[in-house]
């Protein structure tokens, strides 16, 4: 093997800071089984760089659920107006903060809309399908390749998982990831861990391990989707590893840590 580090080297996102994008798709979010906005009207903006929010028109939010906040905190100046802040009152719920309005704006299409914070609401969609942690980017692509490149994963020279027939699932922004199927992982040295963690383009794992190796503990190194998105179908049951916490070869070669 070779031990001197290949250069990282995969996709940036390139998107600019306020940059607003018409969504064509339907989005709906609820709250405690009620359907709090239905839209095909969103526009997506760019907060930061690497992913949009929804803007949501006010016409296509459930009428009187959004209250107003007062006091200097609950106004926020930005590029795109100046927004303020609104509670979400739903029968007994009540989510302080939920919303920021926008009453008008210098950018074409977002006066009379909210952004609202994502987990003020229990559940949102995009048409009839899920959508977790924060809106899919329609800049980000995400796809899942079998390869028959071989793959060993380390971690203080201790081997975790050895592998010529990975999965690798190359999204935007992100070093490339290899999943595993669970007979050439070593859970000798792995433990169970409770955490969990989503992900809009891949859906909510259902494990996560760490590595116990010279009687210390490195949390949280490998997880695995059993129920991945339709479109991430390929990594289902498969488990990988971050690369940023691991030694990892490819073909013999050691990868840098991004």
């Amino acid at each position: 093997m070779n031990d001197q580090p290949e250069p990282a080297a995969y996709p940036q996102v390139n998107v600019q800071v306020d940059q607003v994008e018409p969504v064509p798709r339907r989005i709906r979010a609820v709250l405690a089984g009620e359907t709090v906005l239905d839209t095909t009207r969103a526009h997506y903006v760019w907060e930061v760089p690497y992913y949009p929010q929804y803007y949501i028109p006010l016409a296509d939010v459930r009428a009187g659920l959004l209250v107003p906040e007062e006091g200097d905190a609950a106004f926020e100046e930005s590029s795109r107006g100046t927004a303020q802040r609104h509670g979400l009152c739903l029968g007994d719920e009540w989510r302080p903060g939920a919303a920021k309005v926008l009453p008008q704006s210098p950018v074409p299409g977002l006066g009379g809309t909210a952004r609202f914070e994502w987990g003020a609401l229990d559940a949102w969609f995009e048409e009839d399908e899920q959508v977790f942690v924060h809106p899919r980017s329609p800049y980000v692509r995400v796809d899942a390749l079998r390869s028959t490149r071989t793959v060993r994963v380390e971690r203080n020279g201790t081997v975790l998982a050895e592998s010529s027939s990975p999965v690798l699932v190359f999204e935007t922004g992100l070093p490339t990831r290899y999943y595993l199927d669970r007979t050439d992982v070593d859970f000798r040295s792995l433990v169970p861990s409770d955490t969990v963690t989503a992900c809009p383009y891949k859906g909510t794992t259902t494990g996560y391990w760490s590595a116990r190796i010279g009687g210390r503990l490195h949390p949280d190194l490998a997880w695995c989707y059993d129920f991945p998105t339709h479109q991430l179908a390929p990594i289902a049951g498969l488990v990988a590893f971050y690369n940023e916490r691991v030694d990892l070869w490819v073909d013999g070669r050691k990868q840098a840590r991004p």
